[in-house]
Order: structure tokens, then C-alpha cells, then sequence
């Protein structure tokens, strides 16, 4: 990789300024002194005419399949100087990290002029044959299918940027792939799975800094080190393997997490219940005829286990009478046969039928131990708890019955959201919910944002006319085998699913979306609406007339879909106008169809940033739902004379109905130090219609500081393992400004009825929420009769960071408060920001999955007088 010359616009300098100011102040205060900050550098890093670069990448090594047992990085030096390593490092970081590396290993040696230099690294396994002698042997372990891979001319972790990184100061050559969030120009195409033995190959020592072309995927992996040396020699005869001792499946699977038998070579047999010749699960389930029950199973030990079979496992199908001959291992704590090396072969007398399990869902992972690899019909109440993965790996997270300790609770609630951070309760809903969740597979190992290869296939279980919505019913239609991979209990399908066999899967599940919110009553109705990052400044707009940069969120073919970051302080949305519009008619939909009358914002774009008026973006937004109401129903309250010298390049903003309500006095910004890292809350006070000042309430809209990003500086701001998530010192601070500024609100509005409104970035019960509570302000979401409402999800949780809070004399007003499930719930898929990420085309312009919150309501009865 090669730094760039180019000669900038006066107005891209004074961009490139202020993003060189930016980028230097938040590393001072969030990077740790020890770590070394990647910056632009006018510097070459590898000269004009040549460096040391990455040639090639093998990083599945050990996994099944593998060529070889051990991953390695092979470098290349295309100067025509010898290159001393010393001081240099190979480093890598996850797809999505954003902080630092996840490991770093220091280089030595010296490679001559147009020489090679082998790296080995880490292992995922025993498959595969050992590397040739390398040049260094290191302990680095990068990720096989999705990540960053440096090359550095430090030793100190890199912090880098996130999107297209060429000409990076210490960096150099780097290669992200998969779906990682660090590349050159775009991320080089991964192989499917860990078992695909695929290499990144560069293309005759060509680097033109762009992943993607540079790197071809290979079946050919060939490590060379210096001076040549990639014959990894004669191999020498293997000994005979010994017979295999004939054993039940249970004695193979044995009582306890690993087998007794690991390691020794087994033969036993049983029936088919799941094949998966595709997929890069690559083998099948296999059960002792005749075993499971529907009142359970009382052995000790499993009656089921898989077999990896790559090359034998399209020679069999469900019901299959079969023996295999291999080894007993233990893969990443699943019980299996390795029959790579050994047998498959028919049986052919008759078996008896396996029987699908309809036991109680074990709560211990000791009591699911038991039940490894066996056929399960499931039954009673099992619920959508998780969709997220959905999108990515074809999963869906389940929780099985409801909460016994939060009644009528079927899915997986936030421990914080229902009890104080670092309570007994908050930590036995913890438990709980590890007991009741399993994970819904698709019976595949696929990424399905890992490339435009995996991209074109049809995702399971999700269709534009069947959401998978979270808190939907599922209902089991055929049985699944309790698999256990990936750290996680999973149901498997009895064959891969994608949206090409929608017949096959395993579970069907309710529809629960809602045409229109609950009625809350009430002459007035106050919402709070999350616009996730509504920009009317594109980033193509940001790029091409304002001289920034950005890095993009990609569709299948590799058009712009989002921005991912856009320097400096740029846009966060759409990427270009047709984006735009896809993004705004899901938002038009979604407020025209809260029948509210005045609605908070968070999220919306503060056109200050890029030049224009302030309430550009907010205009735009106004004059959008007007006409998608056919009318001009909406108005909205425009910025007050007093700004902040210092805002975000998102902010707070009211809408409102004319018809309904007036706004009384300007609006005010409140400028206070606690909010130096968050958005500025902005009160507005309103008046119905026809009302005297008895009808005037006061609304404030907020946005406090989120929870990622900890400082990690020992402060009261790092993430305390409690729940609360990072910066929870600073929110409360802001909730504590917020009151003040309430109080002396109510004195210059005339009116003790106050609502408090937007992402206040808190769940219900912890500490931010507290200080709301002491000043005796209700949270109406909290108060509201019936099922407990969310308004967000993450990490298969829920709860709400999404408040609506009354004063008494406005919770006296307060005729009903309800939450809109249009966002939340809905899979990501359906986000205009995953536009053609899928052969599916899951788009519509409608209000569901419009944000990734949910709107909250509440209707107010205010007298004429």
C-alpha cells in the first residue's frame, strides 16, 4: 500500500484541518498513551517504487478441511533494497472493531529484493499437513472469514480508522476482507466458512491498493519463504491406524462435556437425522436407532452426535441406516466423529425409527449435555427473542416459556430495564435468561454479508410477506437436533435452509405487526421519534461538492448503500439521493401514521454543519410528511436566536400540528457542560388550540450520551460490568442538568406541566432514570398497565431507552401511553441501509423497520379552559 499525492481544494484543506484537529482531540482523550494512533502521512511508508507487502494469506489453518494445520502470512519484498522487519509487526483486528488491534506479534528478520518471507501463525485445529519451515513462528491468530490484517512498521497497536485506508502513517499494507470495516479502497472476498480452504492470493506481486482486485480466493496455497523454500518436504509413511473399537453413541458421548473416547478411533452406528452436504457444516447427525421418546430420554448420556463426513456426507440422507469408522474428538465443546480419515458405509438391515424428543427444555447446560445431537420436536411456548443475526448468519435467537420472575414476560428482557444495576434481581434475570434462550440455525455455516457470493443466496426463514418479528410466537412444524457450536445451543435444521427451501424449515411465526398504534386517548398526543441519522446532506453530496471523504456501507454489487464515516464531522446517513428517498419514505410513513400532534426528534441532521440553515434538514423532513399526508398538517418549531457555540452534526428537533397546538414563546437550548459530549436538549412550550394557558404544557426533547466507547481512562465513565454500559457518570449528570433546566422552564413558560421526551440512552431502572424519579417525574412507559412496552433491542434483550417523563401536574393529564413496535422488533433486513443487500429485495415504503427505535405516545386531556 502506497500513499497517494494529491493536491487539495482550498476548501478539502481546511476539511482536512479540521478533521487532523478532530481526530487528534478525541485520541487524546480516548486513546490510552501506550497506543499508537494511525494518522494520514505524507510520508511514504513503502517507497514510490516498491515495499514489502502482503502476497498471500492462508487463515483457516487447522480448520476443517485445511491445507495446512497452522495459518500463516506470507510478505513479499518488491523493492529492489533488502528490508530489515525489525520494529515492524503483523497485526490484526476484528470486522468490526474500531478501537485497536486484537493481536499483535513482532517481526524479525530481513528480506532480500524481490524475496518472500513466511510468517506461520495460529491454529484452529489438527486438519492439514504441516506449513514448510517458515522464517518466524508468531502466535498470530487472525480471523478466518471476516477482518483486518496489517502490516505495520511499529510494534505499538494501531488505532485505525474505519473504511478505505490507503497512505496511513506506520502502515505498510494492510488487507481487510470479508466483512470487515477496514480495507484498501474495498475488502477483499472471503472464503464461506473456516472449512472452505481457500487463500487470499495477490496477483503477481501487484499491489493497486484496492483489496478486492488485489486478492483473489484460491483452492492453490502455496507458502514460500525465503529463497524459495515452499516444498513442505517428503512426508513420511504413516504408520497403520489402529481398528476401531465397535461402541454405542452413548458410550462415545459419555456422561460429562467431553467424550471418554477423545482421541480414539471409534466405529459405531445409527440413523440419519440431519445431512448437510452444503452449507460448510459439512457432515450429519447421526442417532442410535430406535432412542428418543416423547416423554424424554432418561440415559445419561446422548444417543446423538455428528459426524464430519465433507467428503461422504452427500452420499447420505435422513433416515439413512449408516456406520462410520473415525476419531472421537472434541470441537470447541461439541462431542463429534471425525470420519475425514475413516468410513461411511450403508447398513443393510432395517432400523428402527429415532423417535423426535418432546421433553421439557433443559435449563442447564448439564441437562442439555444429555441431549447433544439428538432429534427434538419442541413444544410449548417458544418466542423470537432475537433477529438481529438474522440478516448475517441466518439465526434466530429463541427463548423458551416466560420470565418467573417478571410475569407475562415471553421474551428476553434488559436486567436493567425491570431492576436497579447490581441487584440480586438484575442478576437472576441475568440467569434466567441464559436458561430460556437457544438459538434457531439455518443449518449452515454462511455469511450472508460475507461477499457478493454469499449475498446472491436468498436468506432463510425471512421473506418480504413473512417478518420474523421479535416477541412473534413460534410454533414448531418438524423436529431439529439440539446442536451445540459457535459457544451456543442451537436448534439445527434436518437440512440447510436458504430462501430457495422455505418448505424445509423447521418453524413458522405469528405475525404481530400492527397497522397503527394502540389508542392512548386524549384531545392532544406528544410522541418521541428516533430518525436513526436522517441526513438531507448525502454523502455523495458530502464528497463531490464539499470536498470530504467518506467510506460507505456497500450493497451486493458494491454501490454505496450508507455512510459508514465521513471526515470531518460529515453526514451519517443516506449515501446518495436515491438512498435518501428510500429512507425518508419509510420515515414519512412512520410519523404520519402515529396520529400525533406534536412529535420530539433525535437524529435529525443539524444543517448548520455543512453550511446551510439550521433547519434545512428539519424543513425538508416538515415539507416530506405534508406531502405524504396530502396536506399541510405539519408545521415544525424552527431554531431558537441563542445557539450553542458547539454542537453535534445531529440534534433535537418538534414537530407539530397547527391544528391542534400552538407554540407559546421561542424555543431554548439548553447550553450546559454536562451535555459537552451529547446533544443539547431543546424545550418548546405548546398551548392547544382554542385553550388558555391552562392548556400549556412544556415539552423537552433529549439525547443523551450512548453507552459504547468507554473511555477506558480508570474514570466513573468506564463501563462498570453492571449493565449500565459506558458513560453512565456523564448521563447522570445530564439528567441532573435536565431537571434544573426543567424547574427554571416551568418559571419562564408559565406552566407546571412538563413532559421530558427522547433517547435518553438509559434503561428504566438504572441510575440516570433515578435522578427523574427522585424529582418526581413519572416514567409513563414504566407506569403503563398491561405487557411491559420496549423500545429497543440488543444482544437479543429488551428494553427501553426511550422515555416519555411527566411532572405531576402533567401525569395528571396523562390519559394513556402506549409504544408503536414498528422498529425495534423488526429484522434489520428490512432497513433502507440494507437495500440489495440480499437477493431478497426486503425493501418497502412502509413504516416498519423506519429507525431502530420505537416511537412512544402518550395522550394528554387538556381542557379548553
Amino acid at each position: 500500500m502506497r500513499p497517494h499525492s494529491t493536491r487539495p481544494t482550498a476548501l478539502a484543506a481546511a476539511l482536512a484541518l479540521t478533521a487532523s484537529l478532530a481526530v487528534a482531540s478525541a485520541a487524546a482523550a480516548a486513546v490510552p498513551a501506550s497506543t499508537a494512533v494511525a494518522s494520514p502521512s505524507a510520508s511514504a511508508s513503502a517507497a514510490a517504487e516498491g515495499g514489502v507487502i502482503i502476497n498471500e494469506a492462508y487463515l483457516s489453518g487447522g480448520s476443517r478441511n485445511a491445507v495446512y494445520t497452522h495459518k500463516f502470512v506470507e510478505l513479499l519484498n518488491t523493492s529492489g533494497a533488502p528490508v530489515s522487519l525489525a520494529g515492524w509487526s503483523l497485526q490484526y483486528r476484528s470486522a468490526s472493531g474500531t478501537a485497536a488491534t486484537h493481536s499483535t506479534v513482532e517481526l524479525t528478520g530481513t528480506i532480500a529484493p524481490g524475496e518472500t518471507f513466511l510468517v506461520a501463525g495460529g491454529s484452529n485445529g489438527t486438519s492439514g499437513a504441516a506449513l514448510p519451515a517458515p522464517d518466524l513462528t508468531t502466535s498470530f491468530n487472525p480471523g478466518g472469514t471476516n477482518g483486518t490484517v496489517v502490516l505495520a512498521e511499529t510494534t505499538e497497536p494501531l488505532s485505525l480508522p474505519t473504511g478505505s485506508i490507503i497512505g496511513v502513517q506506520d502502515v505498510a499494507d494492510l488487507l481487510g476482507y470479508g466483512g470487515s470495516n477496514t480495507f484498501e479502497t474495498q475488502a477483499a472476498l472471503s472464503p464461506a466458512s473456516n472449512s472452505e480452504p481457500l487463500s487470499f492470493n495477490r496477483t503477481d506481486g501487484v499491489d493497486t491498493d484496492d483489496n478486492r482486485a488485489d486478492f483473489a480466493l484460491s483452492p492453490d496455497v502455496t507458502p514460500t519463504a525465503s529463497g524459495g523454500a515452499g516444498d513442505p518436504g517428503t512426508t513420511p509413511e504413516p504408520e497403520p491406524a489402529p481398528e476401531p473399537q465397535a461402541v454405542s453413541i452413548a458410550e462415545i458421548q459419555g456422561a460429562g462435556a467431553a467424550s471418554p473416547l477423545a482421541g480414539e478411533r471409534v466405529s459405531t452406528r445409527g440413523v440419519v437425522t440431519a445431512a448437510f452436504p452444503t452449507g460448510g457444516i459439512d457432515g450429519f447427525f447421526l442417532q442410535t436407532a430406535g432412542t428418543g421418546s416423547e416423554g424424554g430420554d432418561d440415559a445419561a448420556a446422548s444417543h446423538g452426535i455428528f459426524v464430519y463426513a465433507p467428503e461422504a456426507v452427500a452420499s447420505v440422507a435422513v433416515g439413512d441406516h449408516v456406520e462410520v469408522a473415525g476419531t472421537a474428538t472434541e470441537y470447541y465443546g461439541m462431542t463429534q466423529v471425525d470420519a475425514t480419515a475413516g468410513r461411511v458405509s450403508p447398513v443393510d438391515e432395517p432400523a428402527e425409527a429415532v423417535k423426535p424428543l418432546t421433553a421439557a427444555w433443559p435449563t442447564t447446560d448439564a441437562e442439555r449435555e444429555r441431549y447433544e445431537g439428538m432429534l427434538w420436536q419442541p413444544e410449548g411456548r417458544w418466542t423470537v427473542a432475537d433477529n438481529y443475526s438474522l440478516n448475517q448468519y441466518g439465526e434466530i435467537g429463541l427463548a423458551f416459556g416466560e420470565s418467573s420472575l417478571l410475569p407475562g414476560e415471553a421474551r428476553l428482557p434488559q436486567p436493567t430495564d425491570a431492576a436497579p444495576a447490581g441487584s440480586d434481581l438484575a442478576a437472576a434475570i441475568e440467569a434466567e435468561n441464559a436458561q430460556r434462550s437457544v438459538t434457531l440455525d439455518d443449518g449452515a455455516t454462511v455469511n450472508f454479508m460475507g461477499g457478493s457470493r454469499n449475498q446472491d443466496i436468498p436468506l432463510p426463514y425471512l421473506s418480504p410477506g413473512t417478518p420474523v418479528r421479535v416477541g412473534a410466537a413460534t410454533t414448531f412444524t418438524s423436529p431439529v437436533v439440539l446442536d451445540y457450536r459457535y459457544d451456543q445451543w442451537r436448534f439445527q435444521p434436518q437440512t440447510q435452509l436458504t430462501g430457495e427451501n422455505p418448505d424445509d424449515a423447521p418453524a413458522s411465526f405469528a405475525d404481530t405487526r400492527t397497522q397503527a398504534p394502540a389508542e392512548v386517548g386524549g384531545d392532544v398526543r406528544i410522541a418521541s421519534f428516533n430518525v436513526l441519522n436522517y441526513f438531507t446532506t448525502t454523502g455523495r453530496e458530502f464528497v463531490e461538492e464539499l470536498g470530504g471523504s467518506c467510506s460507505w456501507y456497500t450493497d451486493r454489487d458494491g454501490e454505496p448503500v450508507g455512510t459508514n464515516r465521513c471526515n470531518p464531522d460529515g453526514p451519517r446517513g443516506a449515501a446518495d439521493e436515491d438512498d435518501l428517498e428510500r429512507q425518508e419514505a419509510k420515515i414519512v410513513a412512520a410519523i404520519n401514521g402515529l396520529g400525533a400532534d406534536v412529535v420530539s426528534l433525535e437524529e435529525i441532521e443539524n444543517s448548520a454543519a455543512f453550511g446551510q440553515d439550521r433547519d434545512e434538514a428539519l424543513a425538508t423532513l416538515t415539507a416530506a410528511l405534508n406531502e405524504g399526508a396530502g396536506a399541510p398538517v405539519w408545521d415544525f418549531v424552527p431554531s431558537p436566536a441563542d445557539l450553542p457555540a458547539d454542537e453535534d452534526v445531529i440534534r433535537t428537533a418538534f414537530i407539530f400540528k397547527p391544528a391542534a397546538v400552538k407554540p407559546i414563546d421561542e424555543s431554548v437550548i439548553l447550553d450546559d457542560p454536562a451535555f459537552s459530549n451529547a446533544r443539547q436538549p431543546l424545550a418548546q412550550a405548546f398551548q392547544k388550540v382554542g385553550g388558555n394557558s391552562k392548556t400549556r404544557f412544556l415539552a423537552i426533547v433529549n439525547h443523551f450520551k450512548s453507552k459504547g466507547s468507554a473511555p477506558d481512562d480508570g474514570s466513573s465513565n468506564d463501563d462498570a460490568g453492571d449493565g449500565q454500559g459506558a458513560w453512565n457518570a456523564a448521563r447522570v449528570a445530564q439528567a441532573e442538568a435536565l431537571v434544573a433546566f426543567a424547574g427554571e422552564m416551568t418559571q419562564e413558560r408559565n406552566t407546571e406541566k412538563v413532559f421530558l421526551t427522547g433517547d435518553f440512552n438509559s434503561y428504566t431502572q438504572e441510575d440516570p432514570m433515578q435522578v427523574f424519579h427522585a424529582a418526581g417525574y413519572t416514567n409513563l412507559g414504566a407506569a403503563a398497565d398491561g405487557e411491559k412496552e420496549h423500545t429497543y433491542l440488543y444482544g437479543g434483550l429488551v428494553g427501553s431507552l426511550d422515555h416519555i417523563l411527566a411532572s405531576p401536574a402533567a401525569a395528571a393529564q396523562v390519559t394513556g401511553h402506549t409504544v408503536w413496535d414498528i422498529n425495534a422488533d423488526e429484522p434489520i433486513a428490512l432497513e433502507y441501509s440494507r437495500y440489495n443487500y440480499n437477493a431478497t429485495d426486503f425493501y418497502a415504503p412502509d413504516p416498519y423497520r423506519a429507525s431502530d427505535h420505537d416511537p412512544a405516545i402518550v395522550g394528554i386531556d387538556l381542557p379548553k379552559k
